[in-house]
């Protein structure tokens, strides 16, 4: 792995003009380094009245149209983007020195997608999902338990069907902030900016 020290500046002539493409391969850099969780991002989200909250999340896919992330739709992160679909990610890549930014609008996937992504998971994580009533309070740790094993012993040798609360979303972005630590605290910081157009303005900040 390289060191932090040993990585080129950020040059503004050098990065790709598409921030997607950019990302991609900083992304791909953490995971052929074997950098722990490469994909898990901060998802901040927030109520119509504005107020915060954060958490962990993991990335699925980005692409053009965006970064996609599953999750319980009645969870409060779910609850909050319905009523207000703005929200930021963030990724911190230690190892690397770098961050990246993201903020935009999130839609949910359609139910085939979802669908198609469910299919996928584990066994144990599909259960999970049936099971858990996220972000709502939990009489016990025996009560969760119990009930996975109800669910595991219904769907044995069955298929388990995708819980209509659970699915995926994507974040459109229309900012993107490539961060890299330098000396003295002089990072490196270049902001990608989505015009009406569709393209991309870049330009660099101040640390």
């Amino acid at each position: 792995m390289k060191s932090p020290q040993t990585l080129p500046d950020l040059d503004d002539g050098t990065l790709d003009r598409n921030p997607i493409k950019q990302f991609t391969q900083w992304y791909r850099l953490a995971i052929d380094h074997g950098i722990k969780l490469p994909d898990a991002m901060s998802l901040a989200t927030a109520t119509k009245d504005g107020k915060p909250s954060v958490r962990i999340v993991l990335l699925k896919r980005v692409d053009e149209r965006g970064f996609e992330f599953y999750s319980n739709y009645d969870s409060r992160k779910g609850k909050e983007l319905s009523e207000n679909p703005r929200a930021a990610l963030a990724f911190h890549w230690a190892e690397f020195d770098r961050s990246v930014r993201v903020e935009g609008t999130v839609t949910k996937l359609t139910p085939e997608e979802s669908d198609s992504y469910f299919a996928t998971r584990p066994r144990e994580g599909q259960l999970s999902s049936l099971t858990s009533s996220q972000s709502r309070v939990v009489e016990s740790r025996a009560q969760l338990d119990g009930r996975y094993e109800e669910l595991r012993r219904e769907y044995e040798g069955r298929n388990i069907p995708r819980p209509p609360h659970w699915g995926g979303y994507r974040l459109k972005p229309e900012v993107i902030e490539f961060w890299q630590q330098r000396f003295a605290r002089l990072n490196d910081r270049i902001l990608y900016t989505l015009n009406p157009d569709g393209n991309w303005s870049v330009s660099r900040l101040s640390p």
